[in-house]
């Protein structure tokens, strides 16, 4: 079938509107009409080439929504007309020392939608049913669509920042103002460190209920127990750890940062710990789509038209977007 797409043809390249052949689904996949895609910081490191090993030509994007509209041999999870949620992790080996042990998030040969493999800046995408998520019905499609990394991601970190009372995002983005909803919500107390001058930003978080929302460069009004870093500037690492008290933790949240200045052992010492998060594992995504219909979650977005998905793009790199961008497919 034909499908419109925007495509990438090289890294530093603007997109190209499209024209592509999207055949049936093969043995275990299943084939979607695409609803919806959320834009992704990940969308941007790799269209600007951060991240190196894109397939090519790629259609971007992995937090797609859509309708299954063909299933290929051997789904069982899925019927034509089901809505289904499509995440960053597309496939797995399944026999590697990660895939055994319970950490296929971390998976020696992995698959990853809108990377090495079609995403969802598309009217129609391929995905191995396994790896899609059933999605509540209380979003509609678009709200919906940056639950499936931006609240992914921002759930495993969380998980990492243990019962830390008192918690610090730094990146006040798509994964901070979901995640940040979460904490509030169980009880935490939520400090947002936007970029400088960011007053709209700020706003917006304590609107989200955050105790207190200031520059990444100011100290906060007490130490924290934990932060969680989503904006990719490595300059934030030892800030972060300048804010954290002894025992706490610092949480990487992003998949690309650029380089981590260094800085005195002295921020270090005292049993502070400095971690990365790596994608998602199937568990991530049933335990939080279940968590964000509880609390619930309610996502902020920015929509565009599938034709302007590169001035979205350039919107989530300046910043101009408080919440999540989202592409109408169809």
């Amino acid at each position: 079938m034909q499908s419109r797409a925007m495509l990438l043809h090289a890294p530093g390249r603007a997109l190209a509107q499209s024209t592509i052949d999207i055949g049936a689904p093969g043995p275990g996949e299943v084939r979607l009409r695409v609803a919806a895609c959320g834009v992704c910081r990940t969308d941007l490191h790799i269209v600007d080439g951060e991240l190196t090993q894109p397939k090519l030509p790629l259609v971007p994007g992995h937090e797609i929504v859509g309708r299954v509209d063909a299933v290929g041999a051997g789904v069982t999870r899925f019927r034509i007309g089901d809505r289904v949620g499509v995440p960053w992790l597309g496939a797995t080996c399944g026999h590697c020392r990660y895939c055994t042990g319970a950490q296929e998030n971390l998976c020696d040969a992995p698959q990853f939608t809108g990377y090495t493999r079609d995403g969802g800046y598309a009217e129609l995408a391929l995905a191995d049913a396994n790896y899609c998520f059933a999605l509540p019905e209380a979003l509609d499609d678009a709200h919906a669509a940056p639950l499936l990394c931006a609240g992914l991601i921002g759930y495993r970190a969380l998980r990492f920042a243990g019962d830390a009372r008192v918690l610090g995002i730094y990146g006040f983005g798509a994964a901070a103002h979901l995640i940040a909803q979460v904490a509030v919500w169980q009880g935490r107390r939520v400090f947002a460190f936007t970029r400088a001058g960011d007053s709209e930003g700020q706003a917006f978080a304590r609107s989200l209920g955050c105790a207190w929302a200031g520059d990444s460069s100011e100290p906060p009004p007490e130490s924290l127990d934990a932060a969680l870093i989503f904006a990719p500037v490595g300059a934030l690492v030892p800030a972060a750890l300048a804010a954290t008290r002894k025992g706490g933790t610092v949480v990487c949240a992003g998949i690309h940062m650029s380089a981590i200045p260094s800085f005195d052992y002295d921020l270090l010492w005292g049993e502070r710990t400095v971690r990365s998060v790596a994608n998602l594992t199937r568990a991530d995504g049933v335990e939080f789509l279940a968590l964000a219909a509880r609390v619930p979650v309610r996502t902020h977005i920015e929509l565009f038209d599938l034709a302007r998905a590169n001035e979205a793009l350039d919107a989530v790199r300046t910043g101009r977007v408080h919440g999540a961008a989202v592409l109408r497919c169809t």
